[in-house]
């Protein structure tokens, strides 16, 4: 490999930041990490996380350090999981030890303030007293945030808020040791809208109250961020945490017990009734049912035996199993549902990236506009205490934090919302997608339909049974490999044992023969029959065969001792949730469009049983994709609700992308939405949950720069004093957080 190769490889990785109180914050350690050269980095406050893409050529200890010189600090994964212990810790409990000690101290400030029957003499000295450890201690986190800011020469929220604390406390200081604040018998008034017109004015319950409504806005804040994220703590907490390995071997009884992690590859391992299964893997021995709902939201427990596949955090119910782990670790489809919850949530859709862009510079015109603030009122003859409260009011009143969390938080409960419907959705950008689309193209087979061959109907000759011609019919196909002799054996096997077939033969594709019970028996093509035994088929069968082919079902033709006695119909049958997904679709204002390699009968046979007008039959694989970009060049906006591999061009190339969770890893790859329910009404649902997530992200935006363009001016003009301007602030970022709560609601249709 040469240099030039070498430096074009390119990795990714999640760096864990601590330090981060808003979005300017997060705006200045996004914009540190992208002014690497080749790296590409996004950067969330709700998450605390920064998703990196980085090339060859820069470290992860580059990474950190860029960090570190915003005045933050950066973890690597691998130490993050080796302090997982610390992280676990609520981080809500801190700020709640610090809000209700300043609580405590706050309440009789602010009484002794605003009530001048309890101002007794020297009680402005008991209030410094008071205020001091909240303006203090209970402050520390936005003035030590606010020092290392200062040595950065940046400003955030969290400057605006120590500023405001500071200026109040220090003024408040100011006057009682070198006015007349400090003598006995001084009285105060607090006036909650407007400014005092003169006189001696202490700020400290300013100063105590401020803080501890901040206080309660980041211990709000902070107990979303967890309960936001707990769907994906909880989808990472599914999984086995030992596991019974029989290291001999399949059928061995020694078994020894392990912890999860040492769990290899091709390892056989035991899973019995009740226990979880403990990584994704093959079954080699045994039979049971496995309760598949954690995974496709299905009540109804699967049934699995030697050869069918089974995946990890699924639970046994029924008999023992020995299984081969086939993927293991982050391989498991458990691990990779959690990787793209978090890559979804660490995500920035548009919107976010725009008010990461206002944040960016807003600290700097408020702190502008404070101080303007001070110079007019002054400049226009007001005395220099209603100067200075109307400079605090601007100061913060303005702190947007309800701007910075008004995207992550809506989008950490959405996705995480998904999470637990089985609604995978990969990134932010997915919500605004989902707005705009209008046209819905499903793939037919495995979307629409079940993607497995199975009887249809049966007709017979008169004086044979149906029953009778299904036992023999199964017995012969028992042993062929056709997936339309698997689907007729296998609804024959649920009636009973199957007798054994003798003298099998596979003609070519035309047919099989073989005795079963004594009886030559041959199922077939009817052309390959008639020229077989030289006999014309009864007239009904004729019917029968003609009608099934009409709808594009397929016949296959069953003859007993050289005479044709009855005509099988094998289709790939329609999910029964697919014609009421199709409703919900319409419901949503989207034209359904069927899109498949099937021949034309059979399309439109599918498509009037769901109710869908357009059809496009008899594509190739490779034509999928000009079928959409077809359709795009139509103007419309494309949805594409597949789920093989000769969907995911087409998946890739649509506005939006959804794959079944039941397909194949590389549509799931290149789609935008997951839908590990094998159930098409879940892609409305997705639809829903994703255009009620952007509507409640937007609803938080409005909110937020509307609060700050009206507060503004007021705060500017003397109408909110600082005491009112900190409650308003603090209430804005929990109308926020409170309102992107809404979305834990979010129902299922059905």
């Amino acid at each position: 490999m040469t240099s030039s190769a070498r430096t074009t490889d390119r990795h990714a990785i999640t760096l864990f930041i601590s330090g981060m109180s808003c979005a300017s914050c997060a705006a200045r350690v996004e914009k540190r990490l992208n002014a690497l050269d080749g790296v590409v980095a996004s950067v969330n406050l709700a998450t605390e996380q920064a998703t990196v893409d980085f090339p060859d050529t820069v470290s992860p200890d580059d990474l950190v350090a860029a960090v570190e010189e915003t005045g933050y600090t950066a973890t690597l994964p691998a130490a993050a999981e080796a302090s997982q212990a610390d992280k676990e810790a609520d981080p809500a409990a801190s700020w709640l030890r610090r809000l209700w000690v300043s609580a405590l101290f706050t309440v009789p400030v602010v009484l002794l303030s605003m009530v001048p029957a309890l101002q007794f003499d020297y009680w402005q000295w008991v209030a410094l007293a008071l205020a001091t450890p909240v303006a203090v201690w209970g402050a520390w986190p936005f003035h030590r945030a606010a020092i290392a800011n200062l040595r950065h020469r940046a400003a955030t929220m969290d400057t605006l808020i120590s500023v405001g604390v500071a200026a109040a406390y220090l003024w408040s200081l100011w006057a009682l040791v070198f006015t007349g604040a400090g003598t006995p018998g001084m009285t105060m008034t607090l006036r909650l809208f407007g400014t005092d017109d003169g006189g001696a004015h202490l700020y400290l319950e300013v100063a105590a109250a401020v803080t501890t409504f901040i206080l309660a806005g980041r211990y709000f804040e902070s107990r979303a961020k967890r309960r936001s994220g707990a769907a994906l703590r909880a989808l990472l907490d599914m999984g086995a945490k030992d596991v019974a390995v029989l290291r001999d071997g399949v059928g061995r009884s020694d078994e020894t017990r392990v912890p999860i992690s040492e769990l290899a590859v091709g390892d056989i391992f035991v899973a019995r009734p009740g226990e979880k299964i403990a990584t994704d893997g093959v079954v080699v021995s045994g039979t049971s049912a496995v309760d598949v709902s954690m995974l496709t939201g299905e009540p109804v427990p699967a049934e699995v035996g030697p050869g069918d596949s089974v995946v990890g955090a699924t639970v046994n119910v029924g008999g023992r199993l020995e299984i081969r782990a086939t993927r293991v670790g982050a391989d498991t489809q458990l691990a990779q549902i959690a990787r793209l919850v978090t890559q979804a949530q660490s995500g920035k859709a548009e919107v976010q990236r725009l008010a990461d862009r206002i944040s960016a510079v807003f600290v700097p015109i408020v702190i502008g506009l404070s101080l303007l603030t001070l110079a007019a009122w002054l400049l226009l003859g007001s005395s220099p205490t209603a100067a200075f409260t109307a400079a605090v009011a601007v100061l913060i009143i303005a702190c947007p934090c309800a701007l910075g969390l008004a995207t992550p938080t809506a989008l950490l409960v959405g996705t995480g919302r998904g999470a637990q419907l089985g609604i995978l959705i990969k990134g932010p950008q997915v919500l605004e997608s989902t707005r705009r689309i209008d046209t819905v193209v499903l793939d037919k087979t495995g979307t629409v339909t079940t993607g497995q061959m199975a009887i249809a109907s049966l007709h017979t000759d008169d004086g044979v049974s149906e029953a009778e011609i299904l036992r023999l019919a199964g017995a012969l196909e028992h042993a062929s490999e056709h997936p339309i002799g698997r689907a007729i054996a296998a609804r024959a096997a649920e009636a009973g044992p199957l007798p054994p077939v003798t003298d099998f033969v596979n003609h070519g594709g035309s047919g099989v023969t073989g005795v079963v019970e004594g009886r030559l028996l041959a199922a077939g093509r009817y052309s390959w029959l008639r020229d077989e035994w030289r006999q014309e088929a009864a007239e009904v069968l004729q019917r029968a065969a003609d009608a099934a082919e009409a709808d594009g079902k397929t016949a296959v033709w069953v003859a007993v001792d050289g005479r044709i006695r009855a005509v099988i119909v094998v289709a790939d049958t329609i999910k029964e949730s697919s014609a009421a997904a199709v409703a919900e679709l319409r419901a949503l204002g989207l034209t359904p469009v069927l899109l498949t390699g099937d021949n034309r009968r059979s399309a439109h046979t599918v498509a009037r049983q769901l109710g869908i007008d357009e059809v496009i039959a008899e594509v190739l694989p490779a034509d999928k994709v000009d079928q959409i970009k077809r359709l795009q060049a139509e103007g419309k906006v494309v949805a594409m609700v597949g789920d093989g591999v000769n969907d995911a061009a087409a998946l890739a190339q649509a506005d939006l992308g959804l794959a079944m969770g039941t397909g194949t890893d590389v549509a799931i790859a290149a789609s935008d939405l997951t839908l590990v329910r094998g159930d098409l009404r879940a892609a409305p649902e997705a639809i829903r949950l994703s255009r009620a997530t952007l509507r409640i992200i937007k609803g938080n935006l409005f909110w937020a720069f509307a609060y700050n363009v009206a507060a503004v001016p007021l705060a500017a003009l003397g109408l909110l004093n600082p005491l009112i301007a900190g409650a308003a602030m603090a209430f804005s970022s929990i109308f926020v957080v409170s309102n992107s709560l809404r979305l834990r609601r979010f129902r299922a249709s059905g």
